[in-house]
């Protein structure tokens, strides 16, 4: 009885938090332009960074929100099965690595959310974070699709590189959530194997030389929001060579792989082969989807959300098929347009046990993975949204 009881008032509380940001929160927050809203979020993340009251206060409201449901994929025991993807808690660009040193020397702030979200929202990745800082694209880089559920960017990798954040992040050792990822992205420009090789490893090892032990790391090997996309580098051989490298350094640590949703269905199938050979636990599938940027139809950037979904299911369902046929051991990690229990569903019908979500932070607001996962045990109490 007292599980009945305790569904039904967790129920009661996600439809009044529904109603409030829906018809409340979200309306005034999309009065303001992406772009704005974005440097509005960052902002309130960094001041709530400041005080451990207030994720305590924020793990709290978590508590109350969501049940714990863990799930064991590539290699890790999650609390829960949805992730929040990187993209986020990734930092500030900086131009020089001695101007990011500098500011975690003087206690700024550099990564804002690195406390607060995973407090709220369980399971982070961070980053991605390249070996060396970048500053990202210039101008308005952040849009939303408000009528497909869609968001839109090309930040273009902004981060203050492996370095600063792995000293930010080794500086709050202590007060690290539990469980988090790191995502490390190849460097854009950077054609050569070798070249690509020794950057990624120099910038794990600065996490590793810290003392740092994320519960997974990924790597990014399709980024569409730069203009030298190193996706399109993805090679049969310099990938085995790169994920043999980064596995042998990792240790115990799982290693999963972040690809993009615009290879051909053959290099999947091999990309596929490659991880299941060298020991790559899991792929997440996918990135976002270059499309032409709205104000410049010749500028690609990345739609995640809505317009994702369907290409997201594709390549999942293809990857799940060829897994089943080798045998292959390779976990699936869902990602694309998870923005309610019915788009939740769709994956999990696939049988993929864990996801990863960014979009739906935007249309769904801060409780977006509780709200959803309850939409998708069908006890959903709308009557009280109405």
């Amino acid at each position: 009885m007292s599980g009945t009881i305790e569904r039904a008032a967790r129920g009661m509380l996600l439809a009044a938090y529904r109603v409030g940001y829906e018809r409340v929160a979200r309306p005034l927050i999309f009065r303001r332009s992406a772009q704005q809203a974005h440097s509005d979020v960052v902002a309130l993340l960094a001041l709530a960074d400041r005080w451990t009251w207030a994720a305590g206060l924020l793990h709290g409201i978590d508590r109350l929100a969501s049940v714990r449901r863990p799930v064991t994929v590539g290699g890790v025991t999650l609390a829960r099965p949805l992730i929040f993807a990187a993209g986020l808690v990734k930092g500030y660009g900086f131009e020089h690595e001695s101007d990011a040193c500098r500011a975690v020397e003087q206690d700024v702030n550099i990564i804002p959310g690195w406390r607060s979200l995973p407090a709220l929202l369980g399971p982070v990745e961070f980053g991605s974070f390249t070996r060396w800082p970048r500053l990202g694209n210039p101008g308005v880089v952040v849009w939303r699709d408000v009528a497909t559920r869609s968001t839109q960017n090309r930040v273009g990798l902004r981060n203050p590189g492996a370095r600063a954040a792995a000293a930010f992040l080794a500086r709050h050792a202590a007060e690290l959530p539990a469980q988090y990822g790191i995502n490390i992205a190849v460097s854009p420009g950077v054609d050569d194997p070798a070249e690509q090789q020794i950057e990624v490893l120099e910038a794990l090892d600065l996490f590793l030389e810290r003392d740092l032990r994320p519960a997974w790391l990924t790597l990014n090997l399709s980024c569409p929001n730069t203009e030298d996309d190193p996706g399109g580098h993805q090679t049969e051989a310099r990938t085995r060579d790169l994920c043999r490298a980064v596995i042998e350094r990792l240790g115990a640590i799982p290693l999963w792989v972040k690809l993009g949703p615009t290879l051909a269905d053959e290099q999947y199938r091999v990309l596929l082969r490659v991880f299941h050979e060298t020991g790559v636990r899991a792929i997440v599938a996918t990135n976002t989807l270059p499309e032409p940027s709205p104000p410049a139809p010749d500028v690609l950037a990345g739609i995640g959300g809505g317009r994702l979904h369907t290409r997201a299911l594709e390549v999942a369902a293809l990857l799940l098929d060829d897994r089943a046929r080798h045998g292959y051991t390779v976990d699936v990690i869902g990602g694309g347009g998870v923005l309610d229990g019915a788009t939740l569903d769709d994956f999990r019908r696939l049988g993929i046990p864990a996801l990863q979500y960014w979009s739906a932070l935007i249309y769904r607001g801060p409780l977006a993975a509780a709200v959803i996962e309850h939409e998708a045990e069908g006890t959903f109490y709308d009557q009280h949204t109405k």
